[in-house]
């Protein structure tokens, strides 16, 4: 069974979020901040337009993306591995494989997180951990071109 964080595309997290890991949602980020953190991220995409970008390039109906993000976070986090399970041999990378992701997308991405994030009741440390990892896979999802 692999570790949540070599799941995402191979970065070992450090310090706190490694904390995350080992001790899963139990530390303040579980359900509710997960549905939190996702419901705002999504609601600032769809509202904000400093996120067209990003928002061009999902469906119109972003329900399903919602349920998603929110199963994989939970997952990632180390709580019930159901995304996982309903998506093998999938993680963030090869789920976003087929994307023209530009670092203009990937900076929006990051950006419509940190502010979710900031909105959201995560302790800072964590939020702030949380999101370094994410900054690192959006620029890792850059397509050279």
């Amino acid at each position: 069974n692999l570790a949540p964080h070599r799941l995402t595309f191979g970065v070992k997290p450090p310090g706190v979020f490694r904390r995350i890991h080992e001790i899963g949602a139990t530390i303040g980020v579980g359900k509710h901040h997960q549905a939190q953190l996702v419901e705002a991220f999504y609601d600032l995409m769809e509202r904000d337009p400093a996120y067209q970008g990003l928002r061009a390039m999902h469906a119109p109906d972003l329900t399903p993306m919602r349920k998603s993000l929110t199963g994989f976070l939970s997952a990632w986090l180390g709580g019930p591995r159901d995304w996982f399970e309903e998506n093998p041999g999938k993680c963030m990378m090869s789920a976003h494989s087929s994307l023209a992701v530009t670092k203009e997308t990937a900076q929006q991405w990051v950006s419509a997180m940190t502010r979710a994030l900031d909105q959201s009741d995560i302790e800072t440390p964590i939020a702030t951990a949380m999101g370094k990892a994410f900054e690192q896979m959006a620029n890792g999802m850059v397509r050279p071109g």
